[in-house]
């Protein structure tokens, strides 16, 4: 391959880092073109990039990145495929559900500005929640005070017509 055209792909590569807030690094040695294709169709369902790389052209993009990804550079060895994602756990839960039987397995993550070295790391990454994940949990702490007051009133609004009433009709 031609200098440029190596320069080419690791601009590309950069611009995928750069635009992803998330990806993965996964071991893809040992899957033949039918489970490739299998893996590449369920990561499209689940709007996870996957991107076949060489090892020293990923770590030239990630060098020349802003970020210092170094602890992921150990994990670049043997054949490796990158998985880009908008959603921190997507590719974790895609892992876990295709990965049984250990094919693809996990190197690396850099998801929520943190990094996941190992393949014990999958379970870590599985419990992260998304953006949308959160907000919902926050609204529902919110909500859940207010709820809890509107019902103690409605309730008690219940208790004192209740006690009026039985005032009202009692004889004098």
């Amino acid at each position: 391959m031609k200098k440029e055209d190596k320069e080419i792909l690791i601009a590309k590569l950069g611009e995928k880092i750069n635009e992803y807030p998330h990806f993965y690094l996964v071991d893809v040695h040992g899957l033949n073109a039918e489970a490739t294709s299998n893996l590449r169709r369920k990561c499209f369902g689940a709007g996870i990039k996957m991107v076949v790389v060489k090892n020293t052209l990923l770590q030239k993009a990630l060098e020349k990145s802003e970020v210092d990804y170094s602890p992921l550079f150990d994990s670049l060895k043997g054949s490796t495929a990158v998985f880009f994602t908008q959603v921190a756990n997507a590719p974790a839960k895609l892992l876990k559900e295709v990965g049984k039987d250990g094919v693809p397995g996990l190197k690396a993550a850099y998801a929520e500005e943190g990094f996941y070295v190992g393949a014990d790391q999958l379970d870590a990454l599985c419990s992260i929640k998304s953006k949308n994940e959160v907000i919902a949990d926050v609204v529902a702490l919110l909500q859940s005070p207010a709820k809890n007051v509107i019902s103690a009133l409605q309730s008690g609004g219940q208790t004192i017509h209740g006690v009026l009433k039985t005032l009202g009709e009692r004889p004098e």
